[in-house]
């Protein structure tokens, strides 16, 4: 019993952090299988989430209205973004790379020059907890994991299961003949950045009230999703499940034992692990 105790609500924090890691690696499967862009200023994008709601909340808006509004207001950003940049890079993969890059390190010092370099905090919409066999647990995050695990669902069964998922999928397959048969691929593929985008800061938003929100913060989610899709084997919807539950899981687990350097040196080569076996699977079948 002592053990279960001890145990249980480093599972539960695990469980937290691998479905939050789920939603922004999703965001990323979603902008590269329909578009094949890798965003490295999706990190940026998790981040804005954060700092919506810390505004939101700064001015009265409830909790929960602004955790609506967060993904909503950064899916606008996403679409900006889609518009003015990454549509007119679509054919040059290098620069929207380049361009993304610049783009987060743009979006960084915004932050830095309109909230300061330090964090701000938004308080949780409940400090309540939840007690069963005889574990205490902040009512908060069991929330947080349901909200992600639903929104989880609801967008792989968007793609698997809806007319939408399906012009998405003729889209990732063959553009010119998913064109020739009247889906509109430049739409799909700006909807695509769009969904990616507000799946960040859904993300952002949700995990505001956990850790400090700052200018810098997106990084720190940004190769963890990137290492879950690697190890998840790819654009797979369902691998970046699997990806990260070994990376966030990982991650979670071995920072209660490790130093912060330690850990993320030890989840890098379990990610290394993973790609390996993968690779070594795909070669053998």
């Amino acid at each position: 019993m002592g053990a279960f105790l001890t145990w249980a609500p480093l599972l539960l924090d695990a469980l937290s952090c691998v479905l939050v890691l789920a939603l922004v690696a999703l965001g990323l499967v979603v902008i590269f299988g329909l578009m094949g862009v890798i965003n490295l200023a999706h990190g940026e994008l998790f981040m804005l989430g954060g700092y919506t709601v810390v505004l939101a909340v700064g001015w009265g808006v409830p909790f929960w209205l602004a955790v609506v509004l967060a993904p909503i207001a950064v899916g606008a950003v996403g679409w900006l973004v889609e518009v003015l940049l990454i549509r007119r890079l679509a054919a040059r993969p290098l620069d929207t790379i380049l361009a993304t890059w610049g783009l987060a390190i743009v979006l960084q010092q915004a932050a830095v020059l309109a909230f300061g370099p330090g964090s701000r905090s938004v308080a949780r919409p409940t400090d309540a907890t939840v007690t069963f066999a005889g574990i205490s647990y902040p009512a908060y995050r069991l929330e947080l994991m349901a909200i992600a695990a639903l929104v989880l669902v609801a967008t792989m069964a968007l793609f698997a299961r809806t007319h939408v998922g399906l012009r998405a999928r003729a889209a990732i397959a063959d553009p010119d003949m998913a064109a020739a048969l009247g889906v509109n691929v430049r739409r799909v593929r700006a909807q695509s950045f769009v969904l990616g985008a507000a799946l960040a800061g859904l993300a952002g938003a949700l995990v505001a009230p956990i850790i400090s929100v700052d200018p810098h913060m997106g990084f720190g989610f940004l190769v963890p999703a990137f290492l879950s899709i690697l190890a998840g084997g790819g654009v797979s919807l369902g691998g970046v499940l699997g990806g990260a539950a070994i990376i966030g899981g990982a991650d979670s687990l071995l920072g209660h034992w490790m130093s912060p350097v330690v850990s993320q040196i030890v989840v890098f080569l379990i990610a290394i692990v993973a790609i390996r076996l993968r690779a070594a699977r795909a070669a053998g079948s």
